[in-house]
This record gives structure tokens, C-alpha cells and sequence, in this order.
């Protein structure tokens, strides 16, 4: 495991939950997520709000959001929400319902935790496609996030 690996497992290690500025850290050092410019706009203890902006790279042949962008920003808003809460986690499943094209400036998903439950925390993700200033809802998730155990020596 590398040094900086190490760094943002242990800025996430809190059992009172992850800060923002270690979930920026962990959005920082993930290459998917700083290809796709994603970055947190709303954050607070079970809930977070994160954008990508829509680029021509994010589009799939109709010129509309591919549907592995949106489950991304479906999958990090669900998992951030539970991080603010319970710290370390990974997503163990999700479901995703496509409702609507997404086309515009910007996704913005919106991730609030439901439950947490022993080492579960399930959490709910609205996804919104943002033109001018108009959000239109493009698909909705659920997810169980599953807290990551400490590692001991």
C-alpha cells in the first residue's frame, strides 16, 4: 500500500465520521474523480451535495451524460453521505433508476444518509442535470455502504 494510500485511509479513520477536507483529499487522489472534475459544494454530517461538470468527453452517442458518469456521481454521493457520518466506507451495492436524459452544464448529486445500521449505512442519491440555473432530476439511488474495518498490526 503506498504512503499516500495510507494518508487518506487514516483521514477517513474516524468513528465520528470524515471531514470534508478529508473527503476533498480522498476526491484529490482518485483519477477517475479528478478526470471527471468532481468536487463537493455542499457538505454536512449525513449529507452531501457534489458536482461534475458535463464536457463533450462525458457524452455517449445520442450527445447525452453516459450512464457510468451518472452512476458515478450517484455512487460518491451515496458513499460521501455515509463517510460524513460513520468514516471509512465502501459501497457494497447500489441501485439506480435512469428517469430522464441528462443534458446541461453540470450533474449534481445529492446523497443523504437513511440508516445506519452495525456496519451498514444505507443512504439515498438524487442525480440532476443543471442548465441555467434549472435542475432537472435524471435518475435516483439507493445504496448499502459498508464501513471499513480499522486495521491492526
Amino acid at each position: 500500500m503506498a504512503l499516500q494510500d495510507l494518508d487518506v485511509r487514516q483521514a477517513l479513520a474516524t468513528p465520528q465520521g470524515a471531514s470534508r477536507e478529508a473527503i476533498d483529499t480522498v476526491i484529490q487522489s482518485t483519477p477517475f474523480a479528478v478526470m471527471l472534475g468532481a468536487r463537493i459544494i455542499e457538505f454536512g454530517s449525513g449529507r452531501v451535495v457534489l458536482t461534475v461538470p458535463i464536457t463533450g468527453e462525458l457524452l455517449q452517442h445520442h450527445r447525452l451524460v453516459h450512464g457510468a458518469v451518472i452512476g458515478f456521481v450517484a455512487d460518491s454521493a451515496l458513499t460521501w453521505s455515509a463517510a460524513s457520518q460513520v468514516g471509512d466506507v465502501v459501497t457494497a451495492e447500489y441501485k439506480l433508476n435512469f428517469l430522464a436524459p441528462a443534458a446541461g452544464t453540470s450533474l449534481v448529486g445529492r446523497g443523504e444518509v437513511i440508516k445506519i445500521s452495525g456496519r451498514q449505512v444505507v443512504s439515498r442519491a438524487d442525480i440532476f442535470a443543471e442548465r441555467n440555473g434549472v435542475e432537472r432530476l435524471v435518475a435516483t439511488a439507493l445504496g448499502t455502504i459498508a464501513r471499513m474495518r480499522a486495521k491492526t498490526s
